[in-house]
């Protein structure tokens, strides 16, 4: 009996590692973008974690925007680029995907994201009619300039952004001058952020452009506020985006980002694979609490991962099966 129990024991091993091995080789090794930003790389090293435990071999390569994209049009490589913001080259990636090069495997990974207008939580709590640009502009005395406090302050870009010429022509296009408005040029990306940080620790209200996800955002509960309807991608790309005078006001424009796959992944990897991507959409907030756990504690994306899949299981098991929720579980 012993030897017999033995026997089925070593080859219920044996089978085990066979199929691992099979589903290893059907999937093969896989190559993930893991991108110069941190909601990219948490994102990189939470998918090379789904995707090992779907029995894939996984290699984390360095990445940025347009150099990964167009090796992944070109060559093929690497298999997954978690999160392409795409707006700035959409007919390029439409033209790949039409052409069979590329793949989508999420039109939306993350919920929440874009740029435009924000302020801070205390200023609609002691002013909660002031959701809208149209109301805020209406009010530049709440937001008195320190240099000039007749004017209003509103805090653009820092020169030499893409978004300082869409700022300009926007604060052109809602005559905020003529209501009362100076545009700011916070002079860097820290000026920026020391212009918020530094206006919720003292509790004074604060006005300006911003992005979201960052750890900015979530760190201050920075509210987005409504710039009103958009006035179309002519407006926008021929006039808004050139800083250009005479442009319609306009909400901004929406943030396209996409996760896209190589042929290799889309035609070869595991189905559960073309599974989890579809559904892995982070939620914003989520995303955002993250990224201040990535500043607070100076961790990289391979530890924000691990943190984010030891707390947030009740986000990240509905985008897999219970077998794979287990294997990740189990490697942790």
């Amino acid at each position: 009996m012993k030897i017999n129990f033995t026997t089925k024991l070593f080859g219920a091993i044996a089978g085990a590692l066979l199929l691992s091995t099979s589903a290893n080789a059907a999937c093969g090794k896989i190559t993930v973008a893991d991108m110069n930003w941190a909601s990219a790389s948490l994102m990189a090293n939470v998918d090379k974690a789904m995707l090992e435990a779907m029995g894939c071999e996984i290699e984390l390569v360095a990445g940025s925007t347009m150099p990964t994209f167009t090796s992944m049009n070109e060559t093929g490589q690497p298999d997954v680029a978690p999160e392409i913001w795409a707006n700035a080259m959409a007919d390029l990636v439409d033209s790949a995907v039409g052409a069979g090069r590329l793949h989508i495997g999420n039109i939306a990974p993350m919920s929440g994201l874009g740029e435009g207008w924000w302020v801070l939580p205390a200023t609609l709590d002691a002013h909660p009619e002031l959701t809208s640009a149209e109301a805020i502009l209406a009010r530049p005395d709440l937001f008195p300039d320190k240099e000039d406090p007749s004017m209003g302050a509103f805090h653009g870009c820092p020169a030499g952004w893409g978004c300082q010429l869409s700022n300009q022509a926007l604060y052109d296009a809602f005559d905020m001058e003529a209501k009362g408005w100076k545009l700011i040029d916070p002079g860097s990306a820290a000026g920026l952020d020391g212009s918020i940080a530094k206006a919720s620790e003292s509790g004074d209200n604060w006005f300006g452009y911003y992005w979201n996800p960052t750890s900015l955002v979530g760190k201050f509960d920075m509210q987005a506020i409504d710039m009103g309807s958009y006035a179309g991608d002519d407006n926008w790309v021929g006039c808004v985006a050139l800083a250009s005078t005479g442009c319609e006001p306009s909400s901004w424009i929406n943030s396209r980002v996409n996760t896209l796959l190589s042929d290799n992944m889309y035609y070869n990897g595991p189905s559960e694979a073309m599974k989890y991507f579809k559904a892995r959409t982070w939620p914003g907030s989520v995303m955002n609490q993250m990224l201040v756990w990535m500043e607070d504690t100076g961790g990289t994306g391979a530890d924000a991962s691990v943190e984010f899949l030891s707390s947030h299981g009740d986000v990240w098991k509905a985008w897999v099966s219970a077998d794979v929720a287990a294997s990740v579980e189990a490697s942790l």
